[in-house]
């Protein structure tokens, strides 16, 4: 029978379990944590979000404004605090994806699984499958929206067969 890897994970922690078939028991295989998503914000994020580049100017940059005018401010941009495209965890957790992802492409290539389960937190789903290798796409059997990164490996089992009823009932 071919073996069955299932995940379990969210942004801070992925548990990789092996299937072997229904009689045998999950054997957990690899537990990756991600160390920064456990930090506080403060302890990964040091320098505080600052004004955007010549915010406070008031000189003028060939415009008939009055000095003092913010050179941004007429196509729209507001002297807001600058916002990043993407936030510190939403940037690890996209670096903890790409670890995974690593990962299950190596353990496929030296054919440890042969087909893929996936169940993990709404968020970190989405981030998982866009950095997942085209290889490794192809072995997923299903996908869970549920975190379950603190069950043990008999109610991870337990709850997936339940996922998997209410999917298919």
């Amino acid at each position: 029978m071919p073996t069955t890897w299932i995940i379990a994970a969210n942004a801070g922690r992925a548990r990789i379990f092996a299937d072997t078939g229904p009689a045998e028991p999950l054997q957990e295989v690899e537990d990756m944590v991600n160390s920064v998503m456990r930090m506080r914000t403060t302890e990964t994020v040091t320098d505080r979000l600052g004004p955007t580049a010549a915010a406070g100017s008031s000189h003028n940059i060939g415009g008939n404004e009055a000095a003092g005018f913010a050179h941004n401010a007429k196509a729209g941009a507001p002297n807001k605090q600058y916002q990043p495209a993407q936030t510190p965890a939403e940037h690890e957790a996209e670096k903890f994806a790409k670890d995974v992802s690593h990962y299950l492409l190596e353990a496929h290539q030296q054919g440890r699984y042969q087909r893929l389960v996936i169940s993990a937190s709404p968020q970190f789903l989405g981030t998982l499958r866009a950095n997942v290798d085209p290889q490794v796409k192809a072995l997923i059997k299903s996908e869970f929206n549920k975190d379950y990164t603190h069950c043990n490996a008999q109610e991870l089992r337990q709850q997936l067969q339940t996922q998997q009823e209410k999917a298919n009932g």
